[in-house]
């Protein structure tokens, strides 16, 4: 896999309109010219027309003869969890359509967004635990090289649901947002008591889906493999078995969002031939406000 970091200059070009469709309560304060609690000063710019004069540094002023106004920023006060499904389920779809690869654009995009919005991130990879990946620095150089430990990674064996949940929930320590990409194909009794262990955080579940996977290129006698137990079943699939195995998929999805609505978790569908770009924004615009749930704080 190679993901490019133009990826990032691409993801640019999406962040005004998306910080404009984001709730402040989730996302978090933006810079702002005024000066007030939660605003960290960050640096001088020379005064414009226009500009509030209250902001003029007036000792600036009495060095240099120059109008410098103050910029302030406001203080991270949201972390976005990310947290990438590695199970070897994920590697699967082309290059352009990989689960995987499509899974991974959608966790580096949310901790981009987060950067750019001066809220932190945090990155992991589950499976039958979690890893972090990230140096807790929030950065453009972090996102760098997350690009870069991302693109070594290998999807292998099963992802443990209420293991690697249940672990990360006790590593959360403020107002946040776990957002989790996976194919979730997993017993729904498994998620749920991974959302469970998550407790009141405000969670978003990425269901990823590979256009072979509602309707795979095979017919006749198949050979149908488990790629995270290595199980194999002979089958004929055509006809009434096709049927069922569509029925059986459109269930177990809407088993999963099911099971995030008990849990008043957000849950979206992205397809992986869609564009990239466009279905980043299906899926921020999706993104409630937190409800009546109360953030997790320890």
């Amino acid at each position: 896999m190679a993901i490019e970091p133009s990826f990032f200059d691409e993801l640019a070009r999406l962040e005004r309109s998306l910080r404009q469709r984001t709730d402040s309560r989730r996302q978090g304060q933006q810079q702002s010219p005024n000066v007030g609690e939660g605003l960290t000063f960050s640096d001088y710019r020379r005064y414009t027309p226009g500009d509030d004069v209250r902001l003029i540094d007036w000792r600036v002023y009495a060095r240099t003869d120059e109008y410098f106004i103050k910029q302030y920023e406001a203080e991270r006060n949201l972390t976005v969890h990310v947290l990438l499904d590695t199970s070897a389920s994920m590697d699967f779809g082309d290059r352009s359509e990989n689960k995987f690869e499509f899974a991974a654009r959608v966790g580096l995009a949310f901790a981009y967004v987060a950067a750019s919005g001066h809220d932190s991130f945090r990155f992991s990879t589950i499976g039958t635990g979690f890893e972090r990946l990230d140096h807790g620095r929030s950065t453009r150089g972090e996102l760098l090289g997350l690009l870069d430990s991302v693109n070594e990674i290998d999807p292998e064996d099963r992802t443990d649901f209420v293991e690697s949940l249940s672990s990360y929930a006790r590593t959360i320590r403020s107002r946040s947002l776990v957002v989790v990409v996976s194919d979730f194909l997993e017993d729904p009794d498994a998620i749920e008591d991974g959302l469970a262990a998550l407790g009141d955080t405000d969670v978003l579940l990425v269901h990823v889906v590979a256009p072979e996977e509602r309707d795979p290129d095979v017919v006749g006698d198949t050979v149908f493999e488990d790629p995270e137990t290595g199980a194999t079943q002979r089958a004929y699939f055509a006809g009434s078995t096709v049927e069922s195995y569509r029925e059986r998929l459109s269930a177990h999805v809407d088993e999963v969002e099911a099971r995030a609505r008990r849990y008043r978790a957000e849950h979206v569908v992205v397809d992986t031939d869609a564009d990239f770009f466009d279905a980043f924004a299906a899926v921020w615009a999706t993104r409630d406000a937190p409800s009546s749930r109360t953030s997790r704080e320890r």
